[in-house]
């Protein structure tokens, strides 16, 4: 049987054992530039690297953070884009789908 002095050694450790995974996760979720629809759109996590021969609309300056897809905070890392599902792009990423924020 649980005592209540057991059950509160075991409340922290669970906790800390929770917002782990939830780390975890978070870096699980982001978008793969080897997935079928990052591919198609020719995603890439840093825009520097776009294929500008291929990608002929890419400019300079052109990022996820900057694009009116992007659902994050201009400041974070990564945010979600609804081109991806559930999955997150890197503020610093870009895809052929950008589109300037009004």
């Amino acid at each position: 049987m649980t005592s209540r002095r057991h059950f509160i050694r075991i409340v922290p450790a669970a906790g800390a054992a929770l917002l782990a995974a939830g780390a975890v996760r978070a870096q699980a979720d982001m978008v793969s530039e080897k997935d079928a629809q990052a591919t198609a759109l020719g995603y890439v996590a840093d825009a520097a690297k776009a294929d500008k021969a291929k990608y002929k609309q890419y400019a300079a300056g052109q990022a996820c953070a900057n694009c009116a897809l992007y659902q994050g905070k201009p400041a974070d890392a990564a945010g979600g884009c609804p081109l991806f599902g559930t999955k997150k792009v890197a503020s610093k990423g870009w895809c052929s789908a950008w589109a300037k924020k009004a």
